[in-house]
């Protein structure tokens, strides 16, 4: 068996251009859904895009953990859940605000850009499959992207409902869940690097400093 590091250097290879794709996908995303939610004035498309924001942080940093060691990915898994959470708390935030402040949100934006972000984040989902097993920034990158899908879906319901019923709120809620969902998603991420590193440590104490 040849001793070269080729499959390691393929997985490598393999893994940056699936993050690559991931970074380019979720920053389109974002500048789109921000946008677009300042326009439709819509809580739930902001935390959305602040979503699609903390992903690709956290995708510069599953880049930058490609081919390093362990603790390194472990290091760059908390960092992006650091960001997932802050960015969560800062949209629960928004949602508090609107709700005291008003707000008009526009259903047809709603769905529309939540039809066209699913679509986006299907595809994201797609691409990191093959990963979702594999070390811990990349199961990191997997929990993100699934994240997203169910982040959509409410989105898309959300404005449906708005719709419907000719009310703001259902557009607060989902903006509501999406920041918690968001929120759950940082905390276990950091757990699954708080495992990775404590598992480090008792296989090998100073690998893991």
């Amino acid at each position: 068996m040849s001793d070269c590091g080729c499959e390691f250097e393929a997985k490598d290879q393999a893994q940056q251009k699936a993050l690559y794709w991931l970074l380019a996908i979720n920053g389109v995303m974002f500048l789109a859904e921000f946008a677009i939610g300042l326009l439709g004035g819509s809580t739930a498309l902001i935390a959305d895009s602040l979503d699609n924001f903390a992903d690709a942080a956290v995708y510069s940093a599953g880049l930058y953990a490609v081919g390093r060691a362990a603790q390194h990915k472990a290091r760059a898994a908390s960092i992006g859940g650091v960001v997932q959470i802050l960015l969560a708390l800062f949209a629960v935030g928004e949602v508090v605000r609107r709700t005291l402040m008003g707000s008009n949100p526009e259903p047809s934006y709603m769905v529309l850009m939540g039809v066209a972000a699913l679509v986006a984040n299907t595809a994201c989902l797609l691409i990191i499959a093959r990963h979702r097993q594999g070390d811990v920034h990349m199961r990191a990158s997997w929990i993100f992207s699934a994240n997203d899908v169910i982040a959509n879906v409410g989105v898309i319901i959300g404005g449906a409902l708005v719709y419907y019923f000719d009310t703001r709120y259902p557009d607060l809620i989902i903006g509501l869940v999406v920041g918690f969902i968001v929120l759950r998603g940082g905390v276990r991420i950091l757990k699954d690097a708080r495992q990775t590193r404590d598992e480090l440590q008792a296989s090998s104490p100073s690998e893991a400093l």
